[in-house]
Order: C-alpha cells, then structure tokens, then sequence
C-alpha cells in the first residue's frame, strides 16, 4: 500500500470514529457502531470498524458479535430497523435503537447501529437518517477513490494501448466528481437541521425565560410587600412556587448553556479569583437545595489565605454550584465538604458528601444529557439530568478532567482539575 492509499485509509478511520461519536452523543447519551465490509456487497467479512459511548472497548465488541446476524439481515433487506430494548444492548441502549444499512447506488458498504437510553424523537432520527446517508457517501468516495488508485497504476505500468483503461478511469473519475457534489448535498443537509434545532433551542429558552423572570420577580414583590398581609398558607404556597419557578429556570439556563459550549459559542474569560469567596457564595446559593434537611451541613475545608487564582470566574462558580447542588440533592444527612489545593499549576477541587453513593454501572452515565439515578417515574429526586452533563462540558471547557468516587451508602467525591495561573 503507498503512502496515498495509506493517508486515505487512515482519514477513512478517524471519519468512521468521528461519525460513531456524533451518532451516539446525538442519541441523548446513548451508543453506536459502524460496521463495514471488507470486500464492496460482501456480507460474509461484514465487522466492526468504529463505536461509541462504551466505557470499554470489551463491551463494544461484546455487542458488536450480539447485534452481527441482525445487522447482516437488515443489509438483505437493505430497509432501515427498528431494534426492540434486549439486554445485550446495555443500559445505554434500554429503550432500544435503530440500524441504518448504508447503501449508496446499489452499492453495500455495512451498517450505522445507533442504541439509546430513552426513546428518540422525530427530529433525531432525522438528524440520524441524514448522518447514515452522508457516511454512505463517503463511504461510496472512498471506493471510487480506491478504484481510481487502482486504475492508474495498472494504467502506469502497462506499456500496451491503454484506451480501454483510460476511459474506465474517466468514468470514475466522473462518479468521483459526482459524489462530491452528493458530499455537500448532503452536509447542507445536515447542517440545515442542525441550525433548525438549534434556532428552536434558542428561541424557547428565550421565550420561556422572559415570561418566567416576570413570574418570579412578582412572586418576590407579593412576598416581599405583603408579608404581613398574606396568611401562612399563602406565604408557603408563594414560596413553594418561587421555589418551582427558581428551579426552571435554572433547568433553563442549563440548556441553553449547553447549546452554547456546542455551538463554541461560550466563550473563556480569565480574571483574577478570590476562591475562597467562591465558595462561600457557591454555599449560600445551594442553601435553598438543603430544605427541611436539618441534620445536613456544607463545610468549607479552604484556607482563609488560599491564594488568588486566574481561571473563568462565572464558569468555575457554576461548576462549583451545580456539584454542591448535586450533593445536596442526594444527602438527606450528615456532611457535605469542598476542599482544594494547587498542584502543578491546576487547581484541584474535591467536593465530598455522606449521601446514598453511586453504583459502579451508574458511574459511566452520570455525566450523559438527561440521565437520571431514580427511575424517572419515581419524581423522588427531581432535575432534568442537565447538572453534571453541563459540569463536564464546562471543565472540558476549562481544558481540566472531572472524576467520580463512589461508595454506594457511604458518598461520593467528585474532583475537578482544572489549569490556573497565578494571579
């Protein structure tokens, strides 16, 4: 193999990884896999070439040999799957998932296999849809590619009339050209719903921000003006719905938050930070979050001259809140800690609670959109399994790691590392 065909092969690979990662994070935190022949309409050499959303690459493999005989039964049928939630597919692929044959003019390449934790919605198996069919395009590009390669060095070497050679190899060359064109087509395509999404996300945070702010500032003035006026169960009920009104708002602001860091548009402000004061107003925020949990206290293990750092002073207070937020949430009792020191210019932040643990399982999904602990029917904790997703993505931000310790009754640590330089 040349270096040319080498450098391709290897573009082919990152592409069929980037696709596979798109697919499952596009999958509300679920998995995917691409599965390829080896040989161009052969089943019989079908595997598996990318995957993503496992914790391990056992667990891909695992399933990628589970999922064979029926991704090789969609490829006859050449017609999309529905697959039903089994037990092989995993707890990111619980409410089942969908297998996309890729086929491009008659032409069999293999397979997108795409799991999920929750039942997807219509705009995502479009998005989806599209996904498959620009990867079987490309798919179709790399083997006119190859073909040509192929041609032009039989051409090459051959010192023969080579007239029926040359018009076979402009004739790929003109699928090749054509191909391209279905390439844009097809990222037009995606981008264009990409951007629908995105405006729809945009324009309902908006939306429902602007009433809400309304709301809650009302609710404040009635408690704030007649207190004296309102009976102890109007006050109760003001507060309950300031409370509830707080508490979207927040989800709110998580979301659009998030939409943001995905579309680079959140950007990093570096100034001077007085940690110590973060933390103190990260604890009067989450105070709320504590409720009637009389036997529940947040310590500050910080220094009162911790020193002064450089970092994103609004992004590292979020993180801060929203683990503290966490913690609470999931303590009914005894002691929630924040402790941090300066190690090889990071700042390196433990947050530490006494509450019900994390399984082992659950460990690897904490950090997906929209997952949840409980059971989402049981309301027991409530949230939209936003906080930690927006925890990760604002510490990937920072260009720092976050990790989770767990022991199930005993509590959690999650630690965050995140690059400082000295103010």
């Amino acid at each position: 193999m040349n270096a040319e065909a080498t450098d391709r092969t290897q573009k082919l690979a990152a592409m069929l990884r980037a696709v596979a990662s798109r697919a499952a994070d596009r999958s509300t935190g679920g998995v995917a896999l691409v599965f390829a022949t080896q040989e161009e309409g052969s089943l019989n050499d079908i595997r598996l070439r990318a995957a993503s959303g496992f914790a391990v690459a056992d667990d891909a493999r695992g399933m990628a040999r589970e999922l064979l005989p029926t991704v090789r039964e969609t490829l006859e049928n050449g017609e999309t799957r529905e697959l039903p939630a089994t037990p092989e597919l995993g707890d990111r692929a619980a409410a089942g998932g969908i297998i996309y044959p890729l086929i491009t003019d008659a032409h069999l390449h293999g397979a997108l296999v795409v799991g999920s934790p929750s039942p997807l919605p219509g705009e995502t198996r479009e998005i989806l849809l599209a996904l498959a069919e620009s990867l079987g395009a490309k798919l179709d590009h790399h083997r006119i590619q190859s073909e040509c390669e192929r041609l032009r060095i039989q051409v090459h070497e051959r010192q023969d009339p080579v007239e029926d050679r040359s018009d076979e190899v402009l004739k790929l060359s003109e699928a090749l050209f054509a191909q391209d064109i279905e390439l844009l087509r097809s990222n037009e395509k995606l981008g264009k719903i990409e951007r629908l999404k995105n405006d729809f996300i945009e324009k309902m945070s908006r939306e429902l921000r602007t009433p809400l702010n309304g709301i809650i500032e009302a609710i404040i003035s009635v408690l704030t003006s007649e207190n004296e006026a309102l009976s102890s169960g109007s006050k109760d009920a003001l507060r309950q719905a300031l409370d509830e009104g707080s508490a979207f708002l927040r989800t709110l602001q998580n979301i659009l938050d998030l939409w943001k860091i995905k579309q680079g548009e959140l950007p990093v402000e570096i100034q001077d930070v007085n940690f110590r004061e973060l933390v103190d107003e990260a604890i009067f925020s989450v105070q709320d979050a504590l409720g009637e949990k009389q036997n529940l206290r947040i310590e500050p293990r910080i220094s009162e001259n911790f020193p002064r750092v450089r970092t994103d002073l609004a992004k590292l207070s979020q993180i801060l809140f929203l683990l503290l937020d966490n913690a609470a949430k999931f303590t009914d009792a005894g002691e929630i800690h924040i402790d941090a020191a300066i190690e090889q210019g990071r700042l390196v932040c433990h947050v530490t609670d006494t509450g019900m643990g994390i399984c082992p399982d659950d460990q690897q999904l904490i950090f997906d959109e929209f997952f949840q602990v409980d059971e989402p029917s049981s309301q027991k904790y409530r949230g939209a399994g936003l906080g930690l997703t927006l925890v990760r993505d604002l510490v990937i931000l920072l260009d720092g790691e976050v990790f989770v310790t767990s022991d199930v009754g005993r509590g959690t640590r999650f630690t965050v590392r995140v690059p400082i330089l000295p103010a």
